[in-house]
């Protein structure tokens, strides 16, 4: 119920603050499990898509936010869950798994951190890996204009992704199907 709050607050912040569009919302699949990749550039970015999407999106989130107290809260309560980015969190990659395995949304920024540029940054394999492990496909999605407090957001979501045909793994499939999904979003920006 807190969650519903204030995503309808941040909503109403959005509309009349930051002139809010959202594009390709017919794009998010009803059911399933899907794994969301955006761009990163501002913080507001992951409150922006939770925002967008009807679906409750659980992003991985760095677990150093998770101890700033009022934020860390936030964040708990958004359904987020903690990666240690320092290493191959293997809690992080099972939490991601069961929830796509349980058909909800999964959340990722594959650049791993925000560009200060502005330019979309080489991606890690994370997000291909669990869309291949789990068979769901990817959605990417582009998000524009989160950094300062003025002017217009945009959010603009693509065609999934099915990754069904990749079966091996292999890191070469892996790293081509992370720079698909950059090139998806890129094009969507």
């Amino acid at each position: 119920m807190i969650l519903s709050i204030l995503k309808f607050l941040v909503r109403i912040i959005l509309v009349l603050v930051r002139r809010w569009e959202i594009q390709g919302t017919e794009n998010i699949p009803a059911s399933g499990g899907v794994v969301v990749v955006a761009n990163h550039i501002s913080y507001w970015d992951p409150v922006v898509i939770i925002c967008a999407f009807k679906r409750r999106v659980y992003f991985m989130a760095k677990a150093e936010l998770f101890k700033i107290p009022v934020v860390g809260y936030v964040v708990s309560i958004s359904g987020a869950f903690p990666v240690h980015r320092d290493k191959t969190d293997r809690n992080a990659i099972r939490t991601a798994l069961n929830l796509l395995k349980e058909g909800q949304v999964v959340g990722i920024f594959p650049e791993g951190t925000r560009s200060h540029s502005g330019e979309m940054l080489k991606p890690h394999l994370g997000a291909a890996m669990l869309a291949l492990k789990s068979c769901a496909p990817i959605l990417p999605v582009a998000v524009s204009g989160t950094r300062g407090f003025w002017g217009k957001i945009r959010v603009r979501v693509g065609k999934p992704i099915p990754v069904g045909t990749l079966k091996s793994g292999s890191r070469a499939d892996l790293e081509n199907l992370a720079d698909l999904a950059m090139s998806h979003i890129a094009a969507l920006l």
